[in-house]
């Protein structure tokens, strides 16, 4: 068995991605209470004083965690975008990596909702979340320009969309909803936001 020495070195690599995996890691497996800027360098094998090179501090790491998730959602929306299709399956469409995405990064989601209103939170992180919650504003204001759906303002019907998005998600991580019943629950879900629950 091989011993690390007492002394990490300093120099990594890449560090700040090896810190970011790691964190990611912790996170999954042990909740955001869990993550430690000292256990992370044990565990990336970095003297405890390195990860300061890249995060001031815990507040930091987690601002780059979600900014990181921020940035991987909207890869995934703007994978499952075309704007050829109709709106109910191009909404669909949306709506599955959404929760893909939920489904399979839960806590990451979750660190993602509760940094973007923080104080110290970059303009990075701004512009992240108008790229994946501004992305579903242009489809709904694309489909109120084509007619297909109530005036009102793009705001307020995003709102809606989210809300009904991010309440699956939420069943999903507090087990009230299995992954796959909410995945094959998405068609359901955007046709009755679409055309409401009044007979028709």
């Amino acid at each position: 068995m091989v011993h690390m020495p007492e002394s990490r070195p300093y120099h990594h690599g890449d560090l700040r991605a090896a810190l970011l995996a790691a964190a990611e890691r912790t996170l999954r497996e042990k909740g955001v209470g869990a993550l430690s800027l000292r256990e992370l360098a044990r565990e990336v094998g970095v003297s405890h004083a390195a990860p300061g090179r890249h995060f001031k501090d815990k507040q930091a790491l987690l601002n780059a965690l979600a900014l990181a998730g921020y940035e991987r959602l909207s890869r995934a929306l703007d994978t499952a975008e075309d704007p050829a299709l109709p709106l109910e399956p191009r909404l669909t469409a949306l709506a599955r990596a959404y929760l893909g995405f939920a489904v399979d990064n839960a806590e990451l989601l979750e660190l993602m909702y509760a940094r973007k209103h923080d104080p110290e939170a970059s303009e990075q992180m701004a512009a992240a979340v108008e790229r994946t919650v501004g992305g579903l504003e242009q489809v709904l204001t694309d489909a109120q320009r084509r007619g297909e759906i109530i005036e009102g303002t793009p705001e307020e019907l995003n709102l809606v969309t989210g809300a009904a998005l991010h309440g699956m998600a939420a069943f999903i991580a507090g087990g009230w909803l299995t992954p796959e019943a909410a995945l094959a629950g998405v068609e359901g879900l955007v046709h009755h936001l679409l055309n409401g629950l009044k007979p028709r």
